[in-house]
Parts: structure tokens; C-alpha cells; sequence
């Protein structure tokens, strides 16, 4: 297994920013907060799936040709190899919990459709 998460970690990114709260073989945690407004780009990954848990505000989940709506308390999956992405429609920042699992965790495993930002 292969994770390059170190907890502590963190980046600033158009959308808003992550952190790493835990990490170990197999898995890592992250704290990401969206700004209003914000939308991550059109991703999927090869080695990884995600849990995303809604910690304060509202989400709008794109997972393959599903939009859904989460808010706080809510949860989505996505599978290793789903295209999928997340905004933030809402006038206060959003806040989600990220569960990475897969036997390589690193942000170069991110391969993107679509980004507002161009970043593709």
C-alpha cells in the first residue's frame, strides 16, 4: 500500500482548502471546506474510492449522470473509477469529511473531465 497523506497536510485550492486529519495504509481522512460558490472539478481516480460526509452546509454531488443534493449528516460513495465532483451552492462555506481507501492514496491519482478553474 501507498499513501503520500501525511496528517497535518493541507492545501489551498480556487474552491477553498483541504487538511489531512488521519492517514494510515489503505486510508486517509480529510477535512475539505468549499467556499460559496465553489465546485471541484469533474474527477475520477484509478486507485481509490471516497465517502463523503456533509458536515455543515449544502452539497450539490455530482456521481456519474446523478445530481443529488446532502447536507449536514448526509453521506454519498463513489467508486474507484466514478466520474464525480462536489459544489458548494449555498452563501456560507461547506464543509465535508473525505474518506479516502485504496491501495495508492496520492493527489496525482486525480484525473479531470471538467474544471472551472482550468485545470484540466
Amino acid at each position: 500500500m501507498q499513501n503520500s497523506y501525511t496528517v497535518g497536510a493541507h492545501d489551498q485550492r480556487p474552491w477553498g482548502e483541504w487538511t489531512v486529519l488521519d492517514a494510515g495504509p489503505g486510508f486517509a481522512v480529510k477535512r475539505i471546506r468549499v467556499t460559496p460558490d465553489g465546485v471541484l472539478s469533474l474527477q475520477r481516480h484509478n486507485h481509490r474510492a471516497e465517502i463523503w460526509t456533509i458536515v455543515t452546509g449544502e452539497a450539490q454531488v455530482t456521481i456519474g449522470d446523478r445530481v443529488i443534493t446532502a447536507v449536514s449528516g448526509e453521506s454519498v460513495s463513489i467508486a474507484c473509477g466514478q466520474w464525480h465532483r462536489i459544489a458548494n451552492p449555498g452563501h456560507t462555506d461547506m464543509v465535508f469529511i473525505e474518506v479516502q481507501t485504496g491501495p495508492i492514496l496520492d493527489e496525482a491519482d486525480i484525473e479531470r473531465s471538467e474544471d472551472r478553474y482550468g485545470r484540466t
